[in-house]
């Protein structure tokens, strides 16, 4: 897996973060406060979105997040 900062996320992109009391692979749908400090990102925890759930995660700026492939 790639890792990338969370500062360089964008929309689409699918991510490996705990969500729902699990890591599991999520996509990110929108960044709620890009360039902050804290990065605030909607993402869909399933790949067909009438199946998945709209879930807000965050992550600090500096922090690395795994890409998934």
């Amino acid at each position: 897996m790639l890792k990338i900062k969370a500062l360089d996320i964008q929309i689409g992109d699918r991510i490996v973060a705990y969500c729902n009391n699990r890591m599991q692979i999520c996509t990110v749908k929108s960044i709620l406060d890009p360039g902050q400090t804290t990065i605030t990102l909607s993402v869909f925890t399933a790949e067909h979105y009438r199946k998945s759930v709209l879930r807000v995660i965050r992550f600090r700026g500096d922090a690395l997040v795994n890409l998934a492939s």
